[in-house]
């Protein structure tokens, strides 16, 4: 018994001596070893943003190398944005970029490629999506590009449960506590793992988690500097991650290290706005975007010169691999031709491109692809399809073009639109705008005036004779920003409706030629409108910055006020009515914190002036009948709300308000739900002519694959229907 006794006791000393200086005081009985874990989180907690706001700006030199194992592939590997084009029979890739990475305070980070090695041709294919994800201040409420819940958040003990695991003493006798954390529901937005808090100081050592994001299973380790500088123990030195992707029989293996080199940190100072000639002004937080002088390199011996770590075996083997396989192409150039053909001809079809020059730029989506597909109960199914393109021609001057195709086949209607932009002022957004394209079907003012005849509680648009207009639009614009969130559109907008059914003008003649009216002077299948618009767009206190002289626009606290006008003339290109269109609109989204937010929307509009017969078609209030997103016009407008109310009434007043956070109601009645990433709670509004009020309840919820959302209609007090809205969503958050 004394010889077991005295085996433990050297076991413990020895292991003491191999970790150095470092102490466990849970062995040395400290007072220490009884600290709560629930006191060290608090701490932990309290002191994140006091570390986060320390630092207000550093420069820092950034090498990355990723290493990517394909173990399971098939077809729809395709569909994947993020993926490179697979090589045929290689399942092993490998690369290496050199960048420098500026970070401004509040949480802007702006990175620059310098230098790319690897085995992926193409650096527009290097998983740049996935070095974004380690863009990240640990002290921040959320962690992963603002995707998981921080469990040092300011609620985080909401979503965790802690263990103190042990309490070591680093080199300088400070205590080091090793606290695990372990999400309280299963949800896609909490992590887990353990962070190695420091006594006193309460700063980050260490932090370890693992969890999923959307369709990624993944494990990183975040270590922090040390105090060689007095900030620099705020910010970490070394990224190593695992990431595992499996869907629909496809299996892939990541693997990512990332090593940073500070050049220079600055402390956060009060007076540091003073700097810039505008408070909004955020131009030199994105002074490498500005940089376009650096050439990438991409040759292998310059890139040997700048790992700070050499590569391994297995990295140099990828690496002979691929040199050996790119040396023997061309003798087997014509033999592969013909799987070369038909592998390009297939990309087409199910792949997003982009193609891109020093002046030119090309991006469309696949032509066959289920994430461009929606559907909703009133509207059933439709299909989009998007092409941009943009020249940069003379000095900071740029020609956009942006096709657009779409079709419903609920309705079998086509929709199509070509806008074409020039910007010829950009440091004002001063440009010309062409919009060329047709819009919904759309009927004109008599039948609105039958309506009014109908009492409220039995309209029934079924059981009306609708006559149908083609509406054809073509619109010239002029817009330019006079000061700092503050713009101005003039242009022009000209329409075309034609009746879907034209009557027949020879039935309506008496065949004895009795009368002798011309019917097709009095009955007229096609309207005209011409009409100048105005339109005033206002944001407070606008963030923005500027490349190259072209002002970008980012974010404001503050809403954003719309006024448009719009007065139809006769005469003028066949014009056939005067009408004046005006309309109100608000909007913002405003965060409540952590991974949760409110949208809202307000406004009205009206028609006056008319004389003759019109159409009713608002800007504001339209209904879209084409796939939009999860972050698109799904909490702005009415999912429910037949189309025909659209054009039913010559005014309205709307508000919309939208409530989205990671934990509503789902986790607290099911216990195991992954999949869900947000929830929504939606309400609408509206009065109108025969809806007094129209009120509009929906609940959604955003997953990885899909959003979904259901919605109850409420017409003048009672019941009037129900419907859901289904977007295809994987990878386009």
């Amino acid at each position: 018994m004394r010889l077991l006794f005295i085996f433990i006791i050297s076991t413990f000393l020895i292991n003491g001596r191999l970790k150095g200086n470092e102490k466990d005081s849970l062995a040395t009985g400290n007072f220490h070893s009884h600290i709560p874990v629930e006191e060290i989180i608090n701490k932990a907690i309290r002191t994140a943003p006091v570390h986060k706001n320390k630092i207000d700006e550093y420069a820092a030199d950034i090498y990355a190398k990723g290493r990517i194992n394909i173990r399971k592939s098939n077809v729809l590997i395709n569909y994947i944005p993020f993926m490179f084009k697979l090589k045929k029979g290689v399942r092993e890739y490998l690369t290496e970029s050199y960048s420098e990475l500026h970070y401004t305070s509040p949480g802007i980070f702006d990175r620059k490629i310098k230098a790319y090695h690897g085995t992926i041709d193409k650096i527009k294919n290097f998983n740049e999506s996935m070095l974004d994800y380690f863009n990240m201040d640990i002290y921040s409420c959320s962690v992963l590009n603002t995707k998981l819940i921080s469990p040092i958040s300011s609620n985080a003990t909401q979503y965790y449960k802690y263990r103190l695991d042990s309490i070591r003493q680093d080199e300088n006798e400070r205590f080091l506590y090793y606290v695990s954390f372990m999400p309280k529901l299963n949800s896609f937005q909490l992590i887990e793992g353990h962070m190695v808090i420091c006594d006193d100081t309460w700063i980050i050592r260490e932090l370890k988690f693992s969890g999923r994001s959307e369709y990624l299973n993944f494990t990183n380790i975040v270590q922090m500097g040390d105090d060689h500088h007095e900030y620099a123990n705020l910010l970490p030195v070394r990224f190593d991650s695992k990431i595992s992707f499996h869907l629909l029989g496809n299996v892939i293996d990541e693997y990512f290290t990332i090593d940073m080199d500070y050049k220079s940190i600055k402390p956060s100072k009060k007076d540091t706005v003073k700097n810039r000639k505008s408070k909004y002004d955020l131009t030199q937080s994105f002074t490498l975007k500005n940089d376009a002088s650096a050439n990438l390199r991409t040759d292998s011996d310059y890139f040997a010169t700048l790992r700070p770590v050499p590569l391994s075996k297995d990295e140099k083997r990828i690496y002979e691999k691929y040199y050996n396989a790119k040396e023997g192409f061309d003798t087997n150039e014509y033999k592969n031709k013909k799987s070369v053909f038909w592998w390009n001809v297939g990309d087409i079809f199910i792949s997003s491109h982009s193609i891109n020059s020093p002046q030119q730029k090309v991006r469309f989506s696949p032509l066959i692809s289920p994430f461009l597909i929606s559907y909703s109960g009133s509207d059933g199914f439709s299909y989009k399809q998007n092409i941009r393109y943009q020249w940069i021609f003379g000095r900071n001057k740029y020609f956009n073009l942006s096709p657009m195709i779409g079709y419903n086949f609920n309705y079998r209607e086509l929709y199509w639109r070509i806008p074409v932009e020039i910007e010829y002022v950009p440091a004002k957004r001063g440009s010309f705008r062409l919009d060329i394209g047709n819009g919904n079907r759309i009927y004109s003012s008599d039948i609105m005036n039958k309506l009014k005849q109908i009492p409220d509680n039995i309209i029934n648009f079924d059981s009306i004779s609708i006559e149908y207009f083609r509406n054809f639009h073509v619109e010239l614009t002029h817009s330019m920003e006079f000061f700092n969130g503050f713009t101005v559109d003039a242009g022009i907008s000209v329409h075309r409706r034609s009746a879907i059914d034209k009557p027949d003008i020879k039935k309506m003649e008496d065949p004895a030629g009795g009368d002798n009216i011309d019917y097709e002077d009095i009955i007229k299948n096609t309207y005209i409108s011409f009409a100048p618009r105005l339109k005033i767009t206002w944001t407070p206190r606008l963030y923005y910055y500027k490349v190259e002289n072209k002002k970008i626009n980012l974010s404001s606290k503050w809403p954003t006020f719309s006024f448009d006008y719009e007065r139809g003339i006769k005469g003028i290109f066949g014009s056939s009515g005067n009408y004046e269109r005006l309309e109100f609109d608000m909007q913002q989204t405003i965060s409540l914190g952590l991974l949760h937010n409110i949208y809202y929307r307000a406004g009205a509009g009206t028609f006056t002036e008319q004389k003759q017969m019109y159409f009713v078609d608002f800007r504001n209030f339209a209904k879209k009948n084409l796939p939009s997103g999860w972050n698109d016009d799904i909490g702005g407008t009415f999912q429910s709300l037949d189309r025909r109310w659209y054009n039913a009434s010559r005014e309205y007043m709307r508000a919309n308000l939208t409530y989205e956070a990671p934990f509503i109601i789902i986790p607290h009645v099911f216990k195991r739900v992954p999949n869900v990433l947000n929830e929504r709670l939606y309400f609408g509004i509206l009065t109108m002519s025969h809806l007094n009020p129209y009120i509009e309840l929906g609940y959604g919820v955003g997953t990885h694959i899909f959003d979904f959302g259901v919605f109850i209609g409420n017409k003048n007090g009672k019941f009037h229907n129900a419907g859901v809205k289904l977007m295809i969503a994987l990878f386009n958050r």
